[in-house]
């Protein structure tokens, strides 16, 4: 009994948190706290709110910042704790997680300017699928207008957010926003996402070089580095052999079923030739996209022969079990020498080919890509 006392007391002795504050409107509600751990959601504590909607949850300090959110049915208030604190958040039930008040914690108000940002990133991103999906604009508006919208976003985001203070839960926030789930900034992938990572992880290292998330961004940080290490410059070369008769680079790699698919046997197809990477921001939004033409003139002779230049195959494999039209991946990534040969200088990069195996344009010269296909068929 001793024993068990002193260890009660040597817990009760450890620093707290605390979080409080009330959520109006939401009288018979139940408020959770949560962890939002390395490996998921976490439970620690839950309240039944009452009429006034006060609330109050202690927990014992995280030795390094960590990330905790509050929950009222599917409504999420991110927030972080980096010592001994008390945060105090209000909001109403009807908007909890756009709505809210916090103070104490000026990383939690960072974290909430950038969620209430990347919710209206999110909402212009929709808004222009909705216009290309109605026919208002064309693929080459859509395609300008959505890498315009990721860089303005990643720009602001960098400048304000990450290389401001990258010793900040904020900064480490910002890294892991996503839009239609896929993460915003790239880390396996682009060198200048790869560079906010490593500022972050850099600055983490320094003051907590024993904390997990410091250790599994620096195997991030390692990993893209890998993947995007600029080989020995070697002069591309196109073997005679992959140039059909009809001049066309042709394109020999395998599909997620190990099977080798060739461009030049898809001859009497309409083809769109996308080369592309999976883990992007805009992947999901782009095959949409893709997936609105290919579902219309499928039947009528239209292919997708889509390259993918993820350094990930797993994540590839995953993706691509689940799109009707062919899919390959070149493991040489970014540094495809197919991707090169045709001149690729951003993904996604989209070429048309006729039904004669012939190059019949590419993206910037693609006014609206729906008449183009159509023009083919």
């Amino acid at each position: 009994m001793a024993l068990a006392a002193i260890a009660l007391g040597a817990c009760n002795s450890e620093p707290k948190f605390k979080v409080e504050g009330e959520v109006s409107g939401a009288d018979g509600k139940m408020l959770y706290l949560e962890a939002s751990a390395l490996e998921g959601i976490v439970p620690l504590d839950s309240v039944k709110l009452e009429g006034d909607g006060s609330f109050h949850f202690k927990q014992v300090r995280p030795v390094s910042p960590e990330f905790y959110r509050l929950r009222v049915d599917d409504k999420v208030i991110n927030f972080s704790v980096d010592s001994t604190e008390t945060v105090l958040v209000k909001a109403p039930y009807t908007d909890f997680a756009t709505a809210y008040t916090v103070e104490g914690s000026p990383n939690s108000s960072k974290i909430k300017d950038l969620t209430l940002k990347q919710m209206k990133l999110q909402d212009n991103v929709n808004a222009l699928l909705q216009s290309v999906q109605a026919h208002k604009i064309g693929a080459d508006v859509f395609e300008d207008s959505l890498a315009s919208l990721l860089k303005n976003y990643k720009d602001e985001v960098k400048i304000s957010y990450i290389f401001a203070a990258p010793n900040t839960a904020a900064a480490y926030f910002a890294l892991f926003q996503k839009l239609n789930n896929y993460l915003i900034f790239d880390p396996l992938n682009n060198k200048e996402d790869i560079k906010c990572f490593a500022a972050v992880a850099t600055s983490l290292n320094n003051y907590y070089p024993d904390a997990d998330r410091s250790k599994n961004l620096y195997n991030i940080v390692i990993k893209g580095m890998k993947n995007t290490r600029t080989p020995q410059q070697k002069v591309v070369e196109i073997p005679e052999e992959a140039i059909s008769e009809t001049g066309i680079i042709d394109i020999n790699l395998r599909d997620m079923k190990g099977n080798t698919r060739k461009l030049s046997e898809l001859k009497g197809k309409a083809v769109i030739v996308d080369f592309t990477v999976y883990q992007s921001a805009v992947s999901a939004t782009h095959n949409y996209m893709l997936r609105d033409l290919y579902d219309k003139y499928a039947a009528q002779g239209l292919e997708i022969y889509q390259v993918s230049l993820d350094a990930d195959e797993h994540y590839w494999k995953t993706t691509a079990d689940n799109l009707p039209w062919i899919c390959v991946r070149d493991g040489n990534g970014i540094y495809s020498s197919i991707a090169a040969s045709y001149n690729v200088k951003n993904v996604p990069s989209v070429f048309l080919v006729n039904k004669n195996n012939e190059l019949s344009a590419r993206g910037e010269s693609i006014k609206d890509l729906e008449a183009a296909v159509k023009a083919l068929l």
